[in-house]
C-alpha cells in the first residue's frame, strides 16, 4: 500500500467528525464613527456573522462624550437594524461602566 495514500486517508478520517465551534467576535465603535468607519465595522459583523461566530458590539466614550450616552444607544439601534438579516439580538444593550455592549448571534 502506498504510504502517501494511506496518511490522507488516515487525515481525511480524522477530521470528518470536525464541528465549527462559534467564537466571541467583537467590533469596537465610537459614537461619533463616520459613515464609511461605520460601514466597514458593519460588513466586519455581518461576515463574522456569516461565518457563526457571535459578535461583541462595544460603544466606547470617553471625556466629554459620557454626557450623550444616547448617542451611543442611537448608533447600537441603527447597527441592530441593518444586521437583522444574518443576527439576532442575544443581549440587549446596557451600559457597563463606560461602555455600552450589545451581543449578537447568528441567525
Amino acid at each position: 500500500m502506498d504510504y502517501g495514500k494511506f496518511k490522507y486517508q488516515q487525515k481525511k478520517r480524522m477530521h470528518k467528525g470536525h464541528v465549527h465551534q462559534s467564537k466571541n467576535k467583537e467590533i469596537r465603535l465610537r459614537p461619533k464613527i463616520g459613515d464609511h468607519d461605520y460601514e466597514t465595522k458593519k460588513n466586519r459583523a455581518a461576515r463574522f456573522l456569516k461565518e457563526r461566530d457571535k459578535v461583541i458590539c462595544s460603544v466606547i466614550f470617553r471625556g466629554r462624550e459620557n454626557a450623550h450616552v444616547e448617542e451611543g444607544f442611537k448608533l447600537v439601534e441603527r447597527l441592530t437594524s441593518d444586521l437583522q438579516e444574518v443576527a439576532k439580538v442575544e443581549q440587549p444593550a446596557k451600559m457597563a461602566g463606560r461602555r455600552i455592549v450589545v451581543v449578537y448571534a447568528p441567525k
